[in-house]
């Protein structure tokens, strides 16, 4: 999905989605401890460097590092409220793009680079969460899904197929930064979509 970030919003309200297209931002960002200060601030923050030493287990000097860093490509920024050293910061968007295609070989290559670090991430997170399944209640573990379907399509019914799901998906996002909105018994469920040409499949019309 490439969507440019809107400023069609309400004052103050944080955009949807920060698109990065620099080389140098694209390999910044594919590192797993910037990764996971920008998903943790965009889900608990904002916060300070020595609460993301908390939260990561890594030192307060190597957080305040790369939130830096962070901040250089404007995927974080200070927030109000700090007192001295301790310093807030916060995600700037709530989402990050970048191009899944470019002719630009520098471009592509340091996509594809943040792309294979993503995905990892990916597998790393979906297994752990597979590893807890036993201490959710019955319910939720009936409500959450893990399968795969194999889909004969041309990629501009691929294309149209992840605007769909994405304009299913698009309703409930309010939900994060407004904890009203949020029904009782409404709990945190990453949606992961993963949908691409297999090339393993055995192609029949040539046998």
């Amino acid at each position: 999905m490439q969507e440019e970030s809107s400023d069609q919003r309400p004052e103050g309200e944080q955009p949807r989605s920060i698109r990065l297209t620099d080389p140098r931002a694209l390999r910044a960002y594919a590192h797993p401890l910037r990764l996971s200060l920008v998903g943790l601030l965009r889900s608990s923050g904002p916060f300070t460097a020595t609460r993301a030493a908390e939260l990561t287990g890594e030192s307060v000097a190597s957080c305040s590092y790369h939130l830096r860093i962070l901040a250089k490509y404007g995927l974080v920024e200070e927030a109000p409220g700090g007192r001295g050293r301790e310093k807030p910061w916060r995600a700037t968007a709530r989402y990050t793009e970048w191009p899944e295609y470019s002719e630009d070989a520098a471009v592509a290559q340091a996509a594809g680079a943040l792309t294979a670090v993503v995905a990892e991430r990916y597998f790393e997170r979906v297994v752990r969460a597979m590893g807890n399944r036993h201490r959710l209640p019955k319910e939720w573990q009936e409500a959450e899904q893990f399968g795969d379907s194999l889909l004969y399509l041309t990629h501009e019914e691929l294309a149209e197929l992840g605007a769909r799901i994405e304009a299913l998906l698009r309703p409930y996002e309010a939900r994060e930064s407004d904890p009203s909105l949020r029904p009782e018994g409404a709990g945190p469920v990453s949606v992961l979509r993963v949908a691409y040409l297999d090339l393993d499949v055995p192609d029949r019309e040539k046998e």
